[in-house]
């Protein structure tokens, strides 16, 4: 049996600014959102027709907390491909997406760098042919 990555974990300092964020900026869908014992929730995100899925989890320790906005020491975290980055990039923009810097044609696509609600940083990716 094939396996994939389905689910990744992703830090946030609320579900609801998060779920909205995710939801209005990037256009994802609202997969889960499902009470847990402990003022937990169980809130899944995806990009419509992708098999990849992000489990919004709210910070539950300081140390969790410390980590918002910081999941890979400076990296980019995470890259969201799209079929039309132009199509893709103007929507994003027009919803308040902030992007680090402009469009560049790299030899592997189109990319360019964007920040979420609590400045991780991402591709947003058309790759080449």
């Amino acid at each position: 049996m094939p396996r994939t990555i389905a689910t990744v974990t992703f830090l946030v300092r609320a579900y609801d600014e998060a779920i909205a964020w995710f939801t209005d900026a990037l256009g994802f869908t609202l997969v889960a959102d499902t009470p847990l014992p402990d003022g937990k929730r169980w809130v899944v995100v995806a990009p419509p027709g992708s098999g990849a899925r992000l489990l919004l989890a709210e910070a539950a320790t300081p140390e969790q907390a410390a980590r918002i906005g910081d999941q890979t020491g400076g990296r980019v975290f995470l890259f969201l491909k799209t079929d039309d980055f132009d199509r893709d990039h103007a929507a994003m923009r027009e919803r308040g997406v902030r992007f680090r810097e402009v469009p560049r044609h790299e030899a592997y696509g189109t990319v360019a760098v964007f920040d979420d609600l609590y400045g991780n940083m991402w591709d947003l990716i058309e790759p080449a042919g």
